[in-house]
């Protein structure tokens, strides 16, 4: 058989039902032996950057590793953006790359490209195979890498010629299975010790999305309130009485007003890396005079900014299954307590941001999961949207792509195809990734991408303002009508100039439909987003 079967008889093995990608000369041996493996489907976008940010988001919903292919030299360096996302997200992609014939390279062949140390910062395992022989044990090998320890992206750059190359039987390698890193038994034991004599919070990060059954019972063995980051939102039920709001970026006041004045004398950080956007901007009260335990998957993190008293290494969700059982056999009982009398949306009938958004959520599915792109939407979301259900955001705050939230829809749409998405995007995302609507279109994917489109990078307008308090016109453009666009490309769409044009009849026509549809929300809002502290940060430099 040819090498590049190999490879895909191995995928298959694996699972692997889906690939992302565009095919080019480089990668054509690769899919035309799709026609005859029907088993996988190819998921062609317009851009090999988006497909990169479907197979993260794949890789995060399906839990499993994800695959995604570009040609050789761009398309590879399209690629690249994608990869150190997914590094940042510990999620497990092989990326592949094509590569000109092995007897050209040096010769200025077209799209040549020595991807291998391209992508060797911003992935576990970067290799280029040069001998056919070679190509199935180095994928198998990349794929171990990526699904081991902590998960993260590989990238293997396959020759044309190699793929083609006839090689001999040989046996399919065993397909790995993520192993979860075990914690050490003593320390847990240690851990529940130190919790039972003390009062303190519980710090959520996204690292507990397999895990939130174990977060709310431990929370509730030890009656301590519940704290999260921004890309931990919507994981904790918003009408759990422990549940004290966002830290960080675009956080809550009440979060805010724990870690600041509190007298509390314990942290317990449970999957967060403690990042820039997580700590509001490493904000140091966080653990001042606070016994800190932290629980991670990536050692890395132990006392990378703050000092950790007790770091416990180990998958999220088997350490807390041991620790809650030590808490247990020390006495504690799980108790809810009474839930805190919430405090009324003091929201006017403004035609804003805010209320924009809440209103969409009055007529979308309570299970729908909304993929946030990057922009001035994101922090209004993150401030005051409503946690409905469970795992109901997908927030990309840590890398920051503009317009991952696009891609994001569509893997996730593709992981759990019976799951409501909607992807909250800009016009400035929308203008750089926003022909994936058309690949919604092409798969027939029912995903509602609704365009907060005030014709400027809305994020940059009001940071710069805020900043240097003035703001470069060029950050502005006259405005395009998206659903202009989106009519004249066949999908359903609807422009929102009035909050009363969102309503139960405008939002049914663009909802459960066998593809895509745009809800272009037509709104300049001049108030100024709920950042927290972030432009504070931006501008102490230079002073």
């Amino acid at each position: 058989m040819k090498a590049v079967r190999a490879v895909l008889e191995y995928l298959k093995s694996g699972g692997v039902t889906t690939i992302f990608g565009i095919p080019a000369g480089s990668v054509n041996a690769f899919f035309d032996e799709l026609y005859d493996m029907r088993e996988i489907t190819p998921i062609i976008t317009k851009h090999e950057g988006a497909a990169s940010y479907m197979a993260a988001s794949y890789a995060k919903y399906a839990n499993q590793l994800a695959v995604c292919i570009g040609c050789s030299g761009p398309g590879g360096t399209n690629l690249v953006t994608g990869a150190a996302n997914a590094m940042r997200e510990h999620l497990p992609i092989l990326f592949i790359t094509g590569a000109v014939p092995v007897n050209t390279v040096g010769l200025n062949a077209s799209q040549e490209l020595d991807a291998d140390p391209v992508f060797r910062p911003v992935t576990k395992y970067s290799a280029t195979v040069t001998k056919a022989e070679d190509l199935l044990s180095e994928v198998a090998k990349a794929t171990e890498i990526a699904l081991s320890g902590v998960p993260g992206p590989v990238h293997i750059a396959m020759p044309i010629d190699v793929q083609l190359t006839q090689i001999s039987q040989i046996p399919i390698p065993k397909f790995p299975k993520h192993k979860p890193v075990v914690p050490d038994a003593t320390t847990i034991a240690k851990t529940a010790q130190e919790l039972v004599k003390r009062n303190g919070y519980i710090f959520v990060g996204q690292g507990v999305r397999w895990a939130v059954d174990q977060v709310l019972e431990l929370a509730e063995l030890l009656n301590w309130p519940i704290i999260t980051t921004p890309q931990a939102k919507g994981l904790i039920p918003q009408n759990h009485p422990l549940l004290a709001g966002v830290f960080g970026f675009a956080g809550h006041e009440k979060a805010s007003e724990l870690i600041n004045n509190s007298e509390s004398d314990a942290l317990l950080i449970l999957g967060s890396s403690l990042g820039e956007t997580a700590t509001n901007n490493w904000n140091p009260n966080l653990t001042k005079n606070r016994f800190t335990i932290q629980i991670d998957i990536d050692n890395t993190v132990f006392n990378r900014k703050y000092d950790i008293d007790l770091p416990i290494h180990g998958d999220v969700s088997l350490s807390l299954l041991f620790l809650n059982e030590e808490l247990k056999s020390l006495g504690l009982t799980r108790e809810l307590p009474a839930k805190a009398e919430t405090t009324k949306n003091n929201s006017t009938q403004e035609y804003n941001t805010q209320n924009v958004l809440l209103k969409l959520q009055e007529y979308l599915p309570t299970s729908t999961r909304y993929t946030i792109d990057i922009g001035e939407f994101m922090s209004y979301v993150i401030h005051h949207m409503n946690v409905l259900d469970s795992d109901t955001f997908d927030i990309n705050v840590h890398f920051g792509a503009m317009g991952s939230g696009i891609g994001a829809a569509i893997g996730s749409k593709l992981a759990e195809p019976n799951r409501p998405v909607a992807c909250i995007t800009g016009d400035g995302c929308f203008f750089m990734h926003g022909m994936e609507i058309l690949t919604a279109k092409e798969y027939q994917l029912p995903i509602l991408f609704i365009v907060m489109n005030n014709a400027r990078l809305g994020m940059v307008y009001h940071g710069h303002s805020l900043q240097y308090k003035r703001s470069h016109p060029s950050f502005e453009q006259e405005q395009v009508n998206i659903a202009a666009m989106a009519n004249a490309m066949g999908i359903p769409s609807y422009r929102v100039d009035a909050l009363e044009d969102i309503n139960l009849n405008s939002i049914s026509q663009l909802i459960n439909l066998k593809g895509p549809a745009v809800l272009e929300i037509a709104l300049v809002d001049n108030n100024v987003p709920p950042m927290g502290d972030r432009v504070k940060f931006l501008s102490s430099f230079g002073k």
